[in-house]
């Protein structure tokens, strides 16, 4: 028989009692087991938020992969997935050590601890008694340290495997492999951690009071200075601006892999700003990063509604591709300073006028022949310039003058060490591919395949029918 409902409630009150001793146990916790799950849970956010951030060298891929012409389509997979294992490595090598540690010894820790970044003693010494069973005593690393020493640097790495994935896109189509990896391998073992020093490592500009939550200038701007440097080196693609001063159109060859990169691109972002609260052990922690995600999300919004109201003003037609990049020019415009909780609509506003600018300026770099195959410096210099700046309406320890040095000072040092390293990179390996490269493609030529190789690809000779008569 089924138990009838008199016989079912005595338990009731057992359940009841239960729950009670259970929530009475976790008030009366000590308090080292408190900072036991605080020291987890900020540990498990790093690494959480680390691998979105990760994710986002896959929407990279496919927002570049998409742009470019079919025929270089393979070796801009490539050079993502290279750039993001040199950043790795050279990050655990050099970069991070350089960025958190006193910058002027240029090295940092590497030649006087061992060789690349690790783990604290304390973690050793932990996870040394844990393997000899022995008994494991955790005050030593929680006192010292609010998370594990790994998940921070796991976390801080896909941030500059982010900068650099800016370079790529940019520069797509007309640079050699190995070049171009060549550079990289400058940005994030030097230029990189040496910005990172001067504000997030608490150097020159910290001291000053510069603010940038999660990287417009640090980041973005970095990556867009590099890139700039880089395309005024080496020049526009081949018969992209015509003698007569007009543009040669250069369609996507993967529309919709160009949307799904910034929508692969939109969901990093969550870990990105929401990551870079650095903490996720308390309700406060918790409700910044509830209001960093709902800002970073709106501006990302704004930035396509007012591409999409204004491109067919400014660009005489209705644009996708300027509307994507709406998307992440309003992401980086809000990345200096998402952490605000009062006045909400300040993040519509951030996005839409980074969205506004980035689109004026992928008109402006057309007028004065500046080719970015993928509009990187608008989106994410420029955008990333006006959001350090629109900081200083949503945080009030952003001070104009403070904020406006601080994107002098990384400006003129990022864009004046890549034009040298470009510069000796061109002198020694050369960095231009040849005209013929770049007529059939850097997929045949330099990695001997196609992409597509269902499909006959034919070749735009309008294009390059400028180049071939000064050749005649």
């Amino acid at each position: 028989m089924f138990p009838t409902s008199s016989n079912t409630q005595p338990h009731k009150p057992t359940l009841r009692a239960l729950i009670l001793t259970g929530l009475l146990c976790l008030v009366a916790l000590p308090i080292s087991a408190n900072d036991e799950l605080g020291f987890v849970l900020n540990s498990f956010s790093f690494l959480i938020w680390g691998v979105l951030v990760m994710w986002m060298c896959a929407g990279f891929t496919m927002l570049e992969s998409g742009t470019v012409r079919t025929k270089n389509a393979s070796v801009i997979c490539l050079k993502n997935l290279g750039l993001f294992s040199i950043a790795c490595i050279t990050y655990y090598i050099i970069g991070y050590d350089l960025m958190y540690t006193e910058v002027w010894h240029f090295i940092g820790k590497p030649f006087t601890t061992g060789f690349g970044h690790g783990p604290s003693a304390a973690e050793v010494t932990m996870i040394s008694d844990a393997v000899n069973k022995d008994i494991v005593n955790t005050n030593a690393v929680i006192s010292e340290q609010d998370y594990s020493t790994m998940s921070d640097w796991f976390f801080q790495m896909v941030f500059v495997a982010t900068t650099a994935s800016i370079v790529s896109g940019a520069l797509a189509e007309r640079v050699r492999l190995w070049s171009f990896f060549a550079f990289i391998f400058i940005l994030v073992a030097f230029i990189y951690p040496v910005v990172g020093a001067m504000t997030w490592g608490g150097g020159l500009l910290t001291e000053l009071g510069f603010v940038d939550f999660a990287g417009s200038t640090i980041v973005h701007s970095t990556g867009g200075w590099a890139a700039l440097a880089g395309v005024l080196i080496v020049g526009p693609r081949i018969g992209k601006f015509r003698k007569n001063g007009t543009v040669h159109p250069t369609p996507p060859s993967n529309v919709p892999l160009v949307t799904l990169g910034v929508l692969i691109l939109w969901l990093g972002w969550m870990g990105f700003n929401g990551g870079s609260v650095l903490q996720m052990d308390g309700p406060v922690a918790a409700t910044v990063m509830s209001d960093v995600i709902a800002n970073t999300v709106m501006a990302g919004a704004a930035g396509v509604l007012v591409i999409m109201a204004l491109s067919k003003v400014i660009l005489g037609r209705m644009s996708l591709l300027a509307v994507l990049n709406g998307a992440i020019a309003g992401l980086v415009a809000i990345t200096a300073a998402p952490n605000f909780h009062d006045m909400i609509w300040l993040a519509i506003v951030i996005g839409a006028v980074g969205g506004f600018l980035c689109l004026v300026s992928m008109r402006l770099f057309d007028a004065i022949k500046i080719d970015d195959v993928v509009s990187a410096i608008p989106a994410h210099l420029v955008a990333g310039i006006w959001g350090t700046m629109a900081a200083c309406f949503t945080n009030a320890d952003a001070e104009i003058w403070i904020q406006f040095f601080g994107i002098l000072v990384v400006g003129a040092f990022t864009f004046a060490v890549s034009w040298v390293a470009w510069y000796l990179i061109d002198l020694t390996l050369g960095l231009r591919i040849s005209a013929e490269t770049e007529e059939l493609g850097q997929d045949v030529t330099e990695l001997g395949m196609e992409t597509y190789p269902e499909f006959v690809q034919v070749i735009d000779h309008e294009m390059y029918a400028e180049e071939l008569e000064e050749r005649a």
